[in-house]
């Protein structure tokens, strides 16, 4: 039994080579397309004079249909700080949401999840008072009939005063 066993690993050895190798080459992309955890995207609060607000952090859409398509929500983010402050990213928790920042007459996205795509850098400042809207997109039908009933999903803005800035909304999804 032993040499059929030493045969059958000989004869796969390089499928299984191969095998290894596309692990490691996934694994290593999944890390790369992860949100920013370098310290200079984590700087506490302490070591910028920007802090973010918004009019409301949280949205419901109540109920929605499938079948009527996207829904879209504007949330409105200024900067009550004395400083500047700089918006790395922006960003959602799930393929089914989008969201793009609206600043000095250009959109900067609609950028998504991170590992459905990338999410490169906005690297845009926020003068001491400016405000920006922020549009986010939800398409209940994304999740096909798995995506009924009540959701909840969060948008994420990466900035140099903190931790990321954060949007929930929330909807309940019929077909």
């Amino acid at each position: 039994m032993k040499l059929t066993t030493k045969l059958m690993l000989k004869k796969y050895q390089n499928h299984i080579i191969i095998g290894v190798v596309a692990v490691v080459l996934l694994a290593g992309a999944v890390w790369l397309a992860r949100p920013s955890a370098t310290p200079e995207n984590n700087v506490g609060a302490a070591d910028s004079g920007g802090a973010l607000s918004a009019d409301a952090r949280s949205y419901d859409f109540g109920v929605i249909s499938m079948a009527a398509g996207r829904v879209k929500h504007t949330f409105s983010v200024r900067n009550t700080g004395t400083d500047p402050l700089t918006v790395k990213k922006l960003y959602t928790s799930c393929m089914c949401t989008t969201a793009s920042m609206l600043k000095d007459g250009q959109t900067y996205g609609p950028f998504g999840m991170p590992m459905h795509g990338p999410i490169p850098e906005i690297n845009q400042t926020l003068a001491p008072g400016q405000t920006v809207p922020i549009e986010v997109t939800f398409d209940p039908a994304a999740h096909g009939p798995a995506g009924v009933g009540r959701i909840s999903r969060v948008v994420y803005l990466e900035n140099n005063a903190g931790t990321p800035f954060e949007f929930k909304f929330s909807a309940t999804v019929t077909p």
